[in-house]
């Protein structure tokens, strides 16, 4: 019994795709035409690492800051951001 392969958007690859493929393998690949595939979230900063910081708060201050970022229609993230960037200017 043969097994049948698919492409990602679910096209069947017939014996012909197949060896086209390993043809094209065998030859080599120009990776200077390869796409960059980024994964994950896009970095908040220019330098592309944006750290993460986790913290721990009790349920009702979870509950008022979801409540508050489905209010202003914003990420429970970037209000803390902001929370963070106001506190930490005014102490310097």
């Amino acid at each position: 019994m043969t097994e049948t392969f698919r492409t990602a958007s679910g096209q069947v690859l017939t014996e012909e795709d197949i060896e086209a493929l390993a043809d094209e393998a065998e030859r080599g690949y120009d990776l200077s035409k390869a796409k960059k595939v980024t994964v994950g979230r896009p970095s908040l900063g220019p330098t592309g690492v944006s750290p993460r910081v986790q913290i721990r708060v009790d349920p009702e201050l979870a509950a008022a800051l979801k409540t508050r970022a489905k209010v202003e229609h914003r990420s429970v993230s970037d209000i803390a951001r902001t929370a963070l960037r106001e506190y930490v200017e005014r102490a310097a």
